[in-house]
């Protein structure tokens, strides 16, 4: 007994330690003065090499044929991957890290829409009230309620951000249609995949100044690859076995908050009263939304960061 308490603590610990990563990841980006897909292509390429150096130190390797069974949809949800880390990225550049944030957590509202469609679940009224309530808190956060659309740069970064939460909405749901293998194979996989990917695009479409890159960017582009993709995602995922679901979708709310928090301590982004409505409405109804309804059922969430 006291052997399970002690991984369940462990667990938690890494998760945490996990979630504050990928809610510095806006930090760093922010100071790396790259195309948003050279940033991308270089965390797919140092997370795949990272996650697959752990897979053979933790045992027999990589298991090809749970790969080969699922290599349409890991290969399908790796590309969108990499689609929504440049989004993702590119919302950094034109608005705040912490409104950027804001927008990538829609991403549960649009699995909660989309899964009527896609696996024929119900939506419940707490489902639909949550809707309703996170997409008043996107109004607040985007500032269009007092702006109107004269911010082209901002509202720019916020679609980019809300482009950013479909395509990671759309992994979660590709997740769910992947079956028998690790999820240190898969993700190692999806990262490959999203790498391939990003790398034609990276060469035909952005154009680096080798003159921005300096001993300083080379250091964040290796952070970036090496703690929030390859080291968080091994603690991510290895310490979803010993945590129940609703543990893992609870502690995830780190991310976004210490975002949030971050962006107005290092980078003098105040969210405003408006936003901190927006953020309270936004992080609130994800979070309710995710929550066992009253017979017991529970939602099964699976999440790729970012």
């Amino acid at each position: 007994m006291e052997h399970e308490s002690g991984a369940v603590s462990r667990a938690k610990a890494s998760l945490i330690f996990s979630m504050l990563a990928f809610g510095t990841i806006g930090i760093f980006v922010r100071y790396i003065p790259l195309p948003s897909g050279v940033i991308a292509l270089t965390r797919g390429m140092i997370g795949t090499v990272f996650l697959l150096i752990v897979t053979f130190k933790r045992g027999p390797g990589v298991s090809w044929r749970g790969i080969g069974k699922n290599l349409f949809y890991l290969c399908l949800s790796g590309a969108f991957i990499g689609i929504n880390w440049i989004l993702l990225f590119e919302a950094y550049h034109y608005t705040t890290v912490a409104t950027a944030t804001l927008c990538y957590y829609m991403a549960p509202v649009f699995v909660t829409l989309s899964a009527p469609f896609v696996f024929k679940e119900r939506l419940t009224k707490k489902k639909m009230f949550c809707v309703a309530v996170a997409l008043v808190g996107m109004i607040f956060v985007s500032g269009i309620w007092h702006t109107g659309l004269s911010g082209t740069g901002e509202l720019r970064g916020v679609f980019y951000g809300i482009g950013a939460a479909v395509f990671y909405a759309s992994v979660i749901l590709l997740n769910k249609k992947i079956r028998d293998i690790s999820d240190y194979d898969k993700t190692m996989t999806q990262l490959a995949a999203a790498s391939v990917v990003l790398l034609p695009y990276t060469v035909l479409t952005e154009r680096a100044s080798v003159m921005a890159v300096t001993p300083v960017v080379v250091i964040l582009l290796a952070v970036v690859g090496i703690l929030h993709t390859g080291i968080s995602y091994t603690l991510y995922f290895g310490s979803m076995k010993d945590l129940e679901a609703q543990t893992i979708a609870i502690f995830s709310y780190i991310d976004p908050i210490m975002a949030v928090l971050l962006s107005a301590v290092f980078l003098r982004e105040p969210l405003g009263v408006g936003g901190i409505v927006g953020a309270i409405l936004v992080l609130g109804a994800a979070l309710i939304s995710e929550l066992p309804e009253n017979n017991g059922k529970q939602e099964e969430r699976h999440e790729e960061n970012i």
